[in-house]
């Protein structure tokens, strides 16, 4: 496919500020008061209703004054309202970012506090084409790192949970559910939960799976979903499943290991089998989230993102037909590529 000529060939471009440090000065300031926030709980404290500042202040263990700046700041970027003296939530913010919303993404903040000394080191990254020391080794030396972020991918996959159920067409004869890089359990709760003759096998690394027994535990379905730890680029994880779920874990591997394991996976489905993909694709010309996905990689992994026709090549070099692609809406939540064996 050809795409129009006045279209950029590279980014569609999202324009710039008139005095340019704006561009630099208030996203980061906008960041790190919405990411404050987060750490300091102002956002649910807020969750129950509209407080004035002497009573946030109290409530977040925090000076009046500097409560009073952050709430002032955070109300002209249109995450808070403020009402005579009393300050509130906006309607998006005790969405996003309380447990009075569907998805609570506080977590997300607090792993971006975690996220923010890597990306000063972006402009080396640069130089080195990747990264001196990729996130999974930073999360060895800094143990704390990863609790945080995989309360982040929680977070993430609860939102992302009811458009694979919306999706994912799961037939009564189909029992057996593998769950590659399924580390924190939810998704194969999710799916237990709604298909009772589901049993689910959940593969992850040793470090991913350390709080998952207790998340499968407290669903009550210890007896239907196992854990397998293990690499997913080596370890065997046996055939005859009828749905295997590799839900954002391509743009971790490189073209070669996607290649190698959608393979394996065809190899181990039953006849009539379904795969279930779900990633970032780099489309072309990218969109802003995407490209500063690819960058976000290049700093923290060194992997990348991966077009359609890598993907497209991979599952037909596997076998796979009746390949059908779903863009999530918003389109910032990615795609689904759901393959027949």
């Amino acid at each position: 496919m050809t795409l129009p000529s006045h279209k950029p060939d590279i980014c569609l471009p999202t324009g710039t500020a008139e005095l340019a440090m704006l561009d630099v000065y208030m996203p980061m300031m906008k960041s790190a008061a919405i990411v404050s926030a987060g750490r300091l709980g102002l956002f649910e404290a807020l969750a129950g209703g509209a407080l004035e500042v002497d009573a946030l202040a109290a409530k977040i263990g925090s000076s009046v004054r500097g409560t009073a700046v952050l709430a002032d700041f955070l109300v002209c970027i249109g995450y808070l309202e403020k009402q005579g003296e009393a300050f509130s939530n906006t309607a998006s913010t005790q969405r996003w970012f309380t447990s009075a919303g569907r998805v609570d993404y506080t977590p997300g903040l607090l792993w971006t506090h975690e996220a923010w000394p890597m990306m000063g080191e972006l402009a080396e990254a640069v130089q080195r084409g990747g990264p001196e020391q990729t996130l999974w080794q930073a999360m060895e030396v800094q143990p704390q790192l990863g609790p945080v972020f995989s309360s982040y991918m929680a977070a993430f996959a609860g939102d992302l949970g009811p458009d694979l159920l919306k999706h994912v067409p799961i037939a009564p004869a189909q029992r057996r559910l593998l769950d590659l890089g399924g580390s924190h359990g939810l998704h194969s709760i999710r799916f237990c939960q709604a298909h009772a003759q589901l049993q689910a096998q959940i593969v992850d690394l040793p470090s991913a799976l350390t709080n998952t027994p207790a998340t499968i535990a407290a669903a009550g379905l210890s007896e239907r979903i196992s854990l397998t730890p293990g690499n997913v680029l080596d370890h065997d994880w046996g055939s005859g499943h009828d749905v295997v779920f590799y839900l954002s874990v391509a743009h971790n591997q490189t073209a070669e290991d996607n290649r190698r394991v959608i393979a394996r996976i065809a190899e181990s489905l039953n006849p009539g089998g379904l795969l279930v993909i779900h990633e970032y694709i780099e489309d072309r010309p990218l969109n802003a989230f995407v490209a500063a996905f690819r960058l976000t990689l290049l700093y923290e992994t060194g992997t990348q993102t991966h077009r359609s026709e890598d993907y497209a090549g991979w599952l037909d070099a596997a076998g796979f037909s009746e390949v059908t692609r779903v863009d999530l809406d918003p389109r910032e939540k990615g795609s689904l590529l759901l393959a027949r064996r």
